[in-house]
């Protein structure tokens, strides 16, 4: 384990195991399949819409996976975790223009709420898939066929700003490690690479390890697969 100081007045960061294999290759799977989907969506024709539908369909499946993964996952897999981290979203968003890391063990506030959202706007984003038409390719999705017009109408409308909303939120994410990376100087790709986080050494004083004990256990196990 390996650790660094971060200097007088701060805390001690150490590096931990905090993302386990399976969490990581869901994120990219995932990134892959939502940015490819979007790609196909705003060029599709009759030569790539079915890869459309497939993409949506492969992300739906990496959706089920994470609902179930985040009942049964590690700590800090979990929707409980991720919920539990917005309470202490008004203490972490007062230090986050802190130049430094953030040292939180799993996600921030800022990050699981920008994980809740993402996850709820892709769900919103299959199931309209499912139920969308477009007249111009003569495609629809599997549901389509079992809703009325005016449904499916409003699915293929709802379907299109989801997707705003969506490109939106990678925006923001891609803002967001920006941010942490050159402000911050936290790398949040390489964590979601290699699994490792620089997070504040459990036990120590001071406020940064405070906002630690607020958004999760700092002694949680040091690995999580």
């Amino acid at each position: 384990m390996a650790s660094e100081d971060s200097g007088a007045g701060r805390n001690t960061l150490i590096r931990r195991k905090i993302w386990g294999l399976p969490i990581r290759l869901f994120h990219w799977a995932l990134a892959g399949s939502v940015l490819t989907g979007l790609y196909l969506g705003e060029f599709r024709s009759f030569s790539n819409v079915n890869l459309h539908f497939y993409f949506g369909y492969a992300t739906g499946v990496l959706l089920l996976f994470r609902m179930v993964y985040g009942f049964v996952g590690p700590e800090h897999a979990r929707f409980s975790n991720l919920f539990r981290s917005l309470r202490g979203m008004g203490s972490y968003v007062m230090k986050v223009l802190r130049r430094e890391p953030s040292g939180v063990a799993g996600h921030n506030p800022l990050g699981s709420a920008s994980v809740i959202a993402m996850l709820l706007a892709l769900a919103v984003q299959v199931i309209t898939g499912l139920c969308s038409e477009d007249d111009a390719l003569f495609s629809e999705g599997p549901l389509a066929t079992y809703l009325d017009s005016g449904m499916v109408l409003k699915m293929t409308a709802w379907h299109y700003w989801s997707s705003r909303v969506v490109l939106f939120l990678v925006a923001t994410h891609l803002a967001a490690i920006l941010f942490y990376a050159l402000w911050k100087r936290e790398n949040l790709v390489i964590s979601m690479i290699t699994g490792w986080k620089q997070v504040v050494l459990p036990g120590e004083s001071g406020g940064a390890s405070s906002s630690l004990r607020s958004y999760g256990d700092p002694n949680d196990e040091t690995s999580e697969t």
